[in-house]
């Protein structure tokens, strides 16, 4: 008897001609699969990612390892590209990079161990969740839009959204009350079809989730780093790299930043670190309160971890799938930014994939196409104007924020990781090991790094500028003359070489004075002191607005004649070094005590 069935299953699969390493060749699937579709080895339950395909055959690249994968074993076609399962639950979760829970897998196998071949369903299909709908029966919705809303966690409202590039009226809808994500939500009328949707959708982490408009950004994201938000700011949707040797501080930079910056959400993505490193992360984000929350960090945080013993196919799937889930908080609305830790071993697992292909290596043994990939993740940063609006009718904006660490082997920033990434980045931190290694954190280079986003954010910064009479400087100018101090600190430098420092003019010995303070009192932050480990703009502005002040007001005193040793009170000095880990951001009267005091010494000192 004719079996349609088994018609359509013996058209899906196909066989095993080739093994490379972590490469398969297969036959039989070329006339009826897309590239980066899924395939199954059946026997071991391995999947893998089409990512050639030919006249008579296939190229998969697996995303385990293949030991024992024979020729000949059957291969299933799975007729769809890997894709994040996008629903209430994320918040708080850890994922490898296919998305396998792995909390419910220790749970499970407590060997510690990832098996080959094992599946778990990404998000709880039991657990139940409060549903206030938000719109009504015969409401006109389109792509995007919001129709009810849960509470995933104790401050972020989930919105329940209409799936992309689907429109149509609203012929059905839920009262409040508890439902799983598989339950029926919502009927939606399109066309005289009436189809059903449930809050879990799923969305390719290889195609952009659809946007209304991109915009420009306008506002910082905010890091409590004061050497980030005074010299190389970074705005909301914008991009930066972090590239530095092997003990620089590029992992507490990350957890600074996943602490303080005012995101709404953080997807962090450990994508080929050591497995020690990434529990450690864990642990520390467990125990870490967030201030937002008054809950552990955990609460506002998404891992996924993809760690250096794993197989490399999967820290590509790692990246792509970390920025997917980043672009369905901002179609929320949302604020989210995401943490990658290192694109360097994610670019080696590229290299090694290309290798096996036996692709024709550019710089370095990397493939030529490794801009086009670096390109690709990045360009999904943005802020833009989401296809939904709120109750009140009003446009919904969100941002996804990447910063991405660079592990640039010997700390070589000319290798073509970095060098390319550097093309493509608008804020670049290069840490320095000379500095690391005199105790200086964060160890960000002021030579080296750079900001594109000032211009952009400098409205911002203006609205909430500090009313000091003494100095007429907003953050725009305060930016531009602490660059300079330290511009001419390192001309001076040279000078002093040949010279001897005692021997410099008086304006020049204030200058190279202040630009010490600057590095001692104001780069120089303890991300492990209670008050000093993050500043909030204030604070920031009022600490270096006194050391300008000392810095202009001494240079008017020296070109009347004064000395250096004259001007300036050791106490004083000593106080406002001591502003960043002595004065809580909270008790700003402090520092303008501080202001006062340094004002009427200089007064005296001008008389």
């Amino acid at each position: 008897m004719f079996n349609q069935n088994d018609t359509n299953k013996e058209a899906n699969d196909g066989y095993i001609s080739s093994i490379v390493g972590s490469l398969v060749k297969i036959k039989g699937l070329e006339n009826q699969i897309c590239l980066h579709d899924l395939i199954k080895i059946s026997k071991y339950n391995i999947l893998g990612e089409v990512i050639q395909i030919y006249s008579d055959y296939i190229i998969a690249q697996c995303f385990e390892n293949t030991t024992n994968v024979k020729l000949y074993d059957k291969v299933t076609s799975l007729n769809e590209p890997l894709s994040m399962e996008l629903a209430p639950g994320l918040l708080s979760n850890v994922f490898d990079g296919l998305q396998r829970p792995l909390a419910n897998v220790f749970k499970d196998i407590r060997s510690g161990r990832l098996h080959r071949g094992i599946q778990y369903p990404s998000l709880s299909r039991v657990k139940k969740w409060h549903f206030i709908p938000s719109k009504k029966v015969n409401d006109k919705v389109k792509g995007g839009e919001i129709i009810g809303s849960v509470r995933e966690s104790s401050f972020l409202e989930h919105r329940i959204m209409l799936p992309p590039n689907i429109s149509g009226l609203l012929s059905f809808i839920v009262n409040e009350g508890n439902y799983t994500i598989i339950d029926e939500i919502f009927r939606l009328n399109v066309e005289g079809n009436e189809n059903s949707y449930t809050m879990l959708q799923k969305w390719p982490i290889t195609k952009k989730r659809p946007y209304n408009k991109k915009l420009n950004p306008v506002e910082p994201l905010i890091t409590g780093i004061r050497a980030i938000d005074l010299l190389f700011p970074i705005a909301k949707g914008g991009t930066t790299a972090i590239p530095g040797g092997f003990g620089t501080g590029k992992t507490v930079i990350q957890q600074m930043l996943a602490k303080w910056c005012n995101a709404d959400v953080v997807v962090y993505i450990g994508c080929g670190e050591p497995g020690n490193e990434i529990a450690n992360i864990m642990k520390q984000f467990s125990e870490i309160i967030d201030l937002k929350s008054g809950k552990t960090l955990l609460d506002r945080i998404i891992l996924i971890a993809n760690t250096s013993n794993m197989p490399v196919s999967a820290r590509e799937a790692s990246l792509f799938s970390g920025v997917t889930i980043a672009e369905y908080y901002r179609d929320m609305g949302y604020d989210v930014v995401v943490l990658t830790d290192s694109t360097s071993r994610w670019a080696e697992s590229l290299r090694e994939i290309s290798g096996l292909l036996e692709e024709m290596p550019a710089e370095e043994g990397y493939p030529a196409y490794l801009p086009s990939k670096l390109s690709g993740f990045y360009e999904r940063a943005g802020i833009v104007k989401t296809n939904a609006t709120d109750q009140q009718g009003h446009e919904i904006k969100g941002s996804v924020t990447i910063v991405s660490t660079i592990s640039p082997p010997a700390g070589d920033f000319s290798e073509p990781v970095t060098s390319t990434t550097k093309r493509l980045v608008q804020a670049f931190w290069a840490l320095d090991p000379k500095l690391a290694y005199l105790k200086h954190y964060p160890a960000i280079n002021w030579v080296e790094s750079y900001s594109n986003y000032p211009q952009f954010i400098a409205e911002w910064w203006y609205e909430r500028d500090i009313d000091w009479s003494e100095i007429d400087f907003d953050w725009l100018e305060c930016r531009r003359l602490v660059n300079e101090i330290l511009s001419q600190e390192q001309e001076l430098k040279h000078v002093i070489q040949l010279i001897g420092d005692k021997n410099l003019p008086e304006d020049q010995k204030l200058t190279l004075f202040i630009a010490k303070m600057i590095k001692d009192g104001f780069l120089i932050q303890n991300a492990y002191d209670e008050v000093n480990n993050h500043t909030s703009s204030a604070k920031l502005l009022g600490l270096i607005k006194i050391i300008l002040i000392l810095y202009i007001e001494g240079k008017n005193l020296t070109q009347k004649g004064k000395l250096i040793k004259d001007i300036l009170d050791p106490e004083l000095i000593n106080s406002i070094l001591r502003i960043g880990q002595m004065i809580p951001n909270d008790d700003f009267q402090q520092i303008e005590k501080l202001k006062d005091k340094l004002v009427e010494n200089l007064k005296t000192q001008s008389l």
